[in-house]
Parts: structure tokens; sequence; C-alpha cells
């Protein structure tokens, strides 16, 4: 029981640790997330609508492929 624990705070911990850089390298990534050809931007006068369609796709694909080969255990 203890070593599935330590697993998961060692898989969450690297999974922090990429999240991490790639906000901090974020503005110097060629395609940054949250900003994908697809996603939806709607300015006016006095503000914006954003919707990120591409980029929750993506996420969502990303996820789904963790989520399955974790669960093939």
């Amino acid at each position: 029981m203890e070593t599935g624990i330590g697993r998961a705070l060692i898989i969450v911990g690297l999974a922090l640790v990429v999240l991490g850089l790639l906000v901090m390298l974020g503005e110097r990534l060629p395609l940054r997330p949250g900003r994908l050809p697809g996603d939806i931007v709607i300015r006016w006068k006095n503000g914006a609508f954003y919707f990120p369609v591409v980029t929750c796709l993506i996420l969502s694909v990303v996820l789904s492929l963790l989520m399955w080969l974790f669960s093939r255990r």
C-alpha cells in the first residue's frame, strides 16, 4: 500500500515539474498552450471573449491517453 502512495506522489511531483517548466518557458515556445490556431478570440472596444477550443481538444486527448495507459496495469 505504501509503495503505491509513494509512486503516485513521485508521478504527481514530476508532472508538476513539467507543468512548471512549461509555464516558465511559455512565452518562448513557438505554439503556446492557450494561443493555438483555432482558438476563438473575439475582441471589441471594452473587452474580449476568449475560448481555447483547440487547446481543450488537445488537452483532452493527452489526458485520455494518460488515463488509458495508467489503467492498463
